[in-house]
């Protein structure tokens, strides 16, 4: 029952056997994390890709003046890792915290590099999943960049309501790149 979620995140993606499927996923192990815990923190290496089951995390780094600044959120059904530290295994510049009780299933990155040789269907799976994590960065950057910190507010209010109850203004304002105070202000004047 663990993987049901996960098994129906995939086969949206591709065409696995059941065998396949099974065998996949066979490889993902549970993991829960209770609030305000870490996953990852900035300096360790990242040896996972997560599956969220349950719950929200938040992927963000600690700037040199110590501001925090947010690259994304992961509810049910996302994906998370740092994936430069996972694909060069050099310490990570990301942390990943749980900002509720949460649950996910994840993958070492020996087993995961080993079913890409022995099952050519999973190196496909993951392709597709980059290139949709790909556009939705670069969907992002063009927001950032052509919208002002009203739009973008409102866009994600409006795309991720879920996602949006999970979180403080805070957090939410480092994930639009403005100020808490500013983020107030749009509030206010809403």
């Amino acid at each position: 029952m663990t993987h049901q979620l996960l098994k129906e995140n995939i086969t949206k993606n591709t065409s696995f056997s059941t065998t396949e499927l099974e065998e996949f996923c066979s490889y993902f192990y549970p993991k829960l994390i209770k609030k305000k815990a870490f996953l990852l923190e900035q300096g360790q290496v990242c040896n996972f890709e997560g599956f969220v089951l349950k719950g929200c995390f938040r992927i963000f780094t600690i700037d040199k003046k110590g501001n925090e600044n947010t690259l994304y959120f992961a509810a049910k059904e996302w994906w998370l890792m740092d994936i430069d530290s996972f694909m060069n295994q050099s310490n990570s510049e990301l942390n990943i915290q749980a900002l509720e009780d949460s649950e996910v299933l994840l993958i070492n990155r020996t087993d995961k590099l080993a079913l890409y040789e022995s099952m050519p269907i999973v190196e496909k799976l993951f392709r597709i999943m980059s290139q949709k994590a790909l556009v939705a960065w670069q969907q992002r950057l063009i927001r950032n960049q052509c919208q002002t910190a009203k739009e973008r507010y409102h866009y994600f209010i409006d795309k991720y309501p879920n996602i949006a109850s999970k979180i403080n203004d805070k957090q939410l304002a480092s994930y639009l790149g403005i100020t808490h105070e500013f983020l107030c202000k749009i509030k206010r004047i809403e």
